[in-house]
């Protein structure tokens, strides 16, 4: 170890390696390669997660039931489709800290953030705005913006974005407290990102829950870059409304249900507005097909449809291998992880590019965004072409995503030289 953190020789990345707890749990997926079987290093598990090596095997098993039973599938044989989802709630509940019956699975993560604006966007002449962080994921804008509309808001007026301050590009926890303070009379919804996906920011969600209570507000927060990369504690922060994706950190595919969670305190909330389907019946009632709706207990309640189980038995892959690592080594991993790619990067001077993403590491989670300088998307172009899969996002941000699950300290080692080739640079 040096001062900057980390010897810049391989043989610090193979120590690292071998003194990896979690290293085994590599072996347990399938990584992107080239057409010849060459691999390629992954550093876009922020993006879209790599595919567990079980899925297939979970996944022909619902084509088989199905071929075999027909529709009898949903009560028969060994895993009967009714009960698919309850093991994978309960794992999913355990990752966000959640108690038992705040979590669902269901649909696609904009869609749900529709079906909790419905419920939890209440507003009245005088307190109707949403207030987001600053460059906020660009779905969760056209969501916020068409449902303002819907409910005959200006979008203009009603969306309030926090702004960094002048010359910073990350917010302060304590500049959203003051916000809240002088502006929280007229603001019904707080909606942040758990991390934001242009800087990797990791929010201080305690805190703002905190402040927007005080202030009268309800607290959400999109969680996609957060579930499964950052230890969460939603229940004992008293948020109101969370909701996420499944493909980027929790591996379960592309288009896979997304979760929500509904604090308990909302349960039984007899004037809480919802749209209904009829999964979201009690299930007792379930198939008697009345014509009255009575919700299911819990964040069940707020589930339209019956659940994807081929999406799910890719889900159900990646939920057993984070149980069985936890997600406390994997925060601890990911922590050393990407702190040894900071160290790295850190040799190469700041003229050409910088690291925009929070330096606490208690600020961030697996991701360091890079932005260039001169040459973003040349360079971009040239670490993909050399088998180092990033991402590019305008104008100017280079996005690594050192997943501990997946991705080696020899990988880091390996990014970083050929990183510093590219921009002319060598490690010292």
């Amino acid at each position: 170890m040096t001062r900057s953190g980390f010897e810049p020789d391989l043989e610090t990345a193979l120590r690292l390696d071998r003194q990896d707890p979690l290293r085994e749990f590599r072996q347990r997926f399938l990584l992107p390669h080239r057409p010849d079987g060459t691999p390629l290093v992954y550093l876009l598990g922020n993006s879209l997660g790599p595919q567990p090596a079980s899925t297939a095997a979970y996944a022909q098993a619902i084509l088989t039931s199905w071929a075999e039973r027909g529709v009898h599938g949903h009560f028969e044989g060994p895993e009967p489709w009714l009960d698919y989802p309850g093991p994978l709630t309960e794992i999913t509940a355990e990752i966000v800290g959640a108690r038992a019956g705040e979590v669902v699975l269901m649909n696609a993560l904009t869609v749900n953030i529709h079906l909790m604006l419905a419920s939890f966007y209440r507003a009245s002449p005088t307190r109707f705005k949403i207030l987001v962080e600053e460059q906020p994921f660009p779905s969760d804008r056209y969501a916020l913006a068409s449902h303002l509309r819907l409910r005959l808001q200006d979008p203009a007026e009603a969306i309030l974005e926090c702004r960094s301050r002048p010359g910073e590009r990350l917010l302060r926890t304590e500049d959203i407290e003051r916000l809240l303070e002088q502006e929280g009379q007229s603001i019904a919804l707080v909606f942040f990102g758990g991390v934001n996906y242009y800087t990797g920011q990791a929010f201080d969600l305690e805190r703002i829950t905190r402040a927007a209570h005080r202030a009268g507000a309800i607290a959400a927060f999109d969680l996609a870059h957060a579930a499964g990369n950052l230890p969460l504690r939603l229940h004992d922060w008293e948020v109101d409304v969370a909701l996420w994706c499944s493909y980027k950190y929790l591996n379960a595919g592309p288009g896979s249900p997304g979760g929500v969670f509904v604090h308990e305190r909302h349960h039984g909330s007899a004037d809480l507005p919802r749209l209904a389907g009829w999964w979201g019946e009690k299930p007792e009632k379930r198939f008697a097909m009345t014509a009255e709706f009575e919700p299911a207990a819990g964040a069940a309640g707020w589930q339209l449809s019956n659940p994807p189980v081929l999406m799910l038995a890719a889900y159900r892959a990646s939920m057993e291998i984070f149980h069985e690592a936890g997600m406390e080594p994997l925060r601890a991993k990911s922590l050393l992880l990407t702190g040894y790619l900071e160290s790295l990067l850190d040799r190469l001077g700041d003229d050409v590019f910088t690291i925009i993403t929070p330096r606490n590491p208690e600020e961030r989670g697996a991701q360091l965004s890079l932005l260039m300088k001169r040459n973003g998307k040349r360079v971009s172009d040239a670490l993909t072409e050399a088998g180092f899969l990033t991402d590019w996002r305008d104008p100017d941000v280079i996005r690594v995503a050192p997943v501990p699950l997946t991705t080696t300290f020899r990988e880091v080692f390996d990014f970083a030289n050929t990183f510093a080739e590219l921009i002319g640079r060598n490690l010292p």
